[in-house]
């Protein structure tokens, strides 16, 4: 069976209700002969995902043949020496240790750019976060003529079509009283609920059903 695999952070993670990254629904995207395995974990960046071992299972799982879709930038903006990076030297160094992992199992690596967090200055102005992250992405990919899915572009555009109030449905807000975790209520302006979940998903495979090695990957889209 195929495997695409996917490292990251909360917003790719499976995770638990009402919390949901888009890896959770990836899987009813893809063609039915491929299997998702999601070692995305909340609170990771390039640098402590790998420094913590966390890749190792993955690239010890890993046949040829196989996919590697790497999202960070969420974390490595962080100022804590655990997290950070930079998006000049250090970010683009350690992606590379993830690209040169896949290339050397005969996996093909698809690198990402974060997916936009929803913040409005007015109903239909969104604000620009991450920072350099995403450019020294993008650079990368080109510099390595590597497959690119710019998840930040995409969402981004996906929020300021939605506007400020249909946005935030994509999101996890809890009124108060409504989860003991919670008990004043939460608005979140990062993380995903099950219904934002698949639509970041679904944004994901409609990019790469646009790529050359990687649409045989995903069901076709309708509408």
């Amino acid at each position: 069976m195929r495997t695409i695999y996917l490292i990251g952070d909360s917003t790719v993670e499976d995770n638990k209700e009402p919390f949901r990254g888009w890896g959770w629904a990836l899987p009813r995207y893809v063609q039915e002969d491929v299997q998702i395995k999601n070692h995305a974990l909340s609170g990771r960046s390039s640098k402590s995902f790998w420094d913590e071992g966390l890749f190792r299972p993955v690239a010890e799982g890993m046949q040829p043949g196989d996919l590697l879709m790497i999202q960070f930038g969420h974390n490595d903006e962080k100022d804590d020496a655990e997290r950070h990076t930079d998006p000049d030297t250090t970010f683009p160094e350690t992606l590379s240790r993830y690209l040169d992992a896949a290339e050397e199992n005969g996996v093909q690596p698809v690198l990402m750019t974060p997916v936009a967090r929803r913040f409005f200055s007015e109903p239909h102005s969104l604000m620009y976060t991450h920072g350099e992250y995403p450019r020294a992405i993008r650079e990368l990919a080109a510099r390595r003529k590597m497959p690119l899915i710019d998840l930040k572009l995409r969402s981004r555009a996906l929020y300021l079509a939605l506007g400020e109030e249909k946005t935030a449905e994509l999101f996890v807000r809890l009124k108060p009283g409504e989860n003991p975790e919670f008990p004043e209520g939460h608005d979140d302006k990062t993380h995903f609920n099950a219904y934002g979940a698949d639509k970041i998903a679904r944004l994901v495979a409609e990019e790469m059903a646009k790529m050359e090695g990687l649409r045989e990957w995903v069901r076709a889209m309708d509408g």
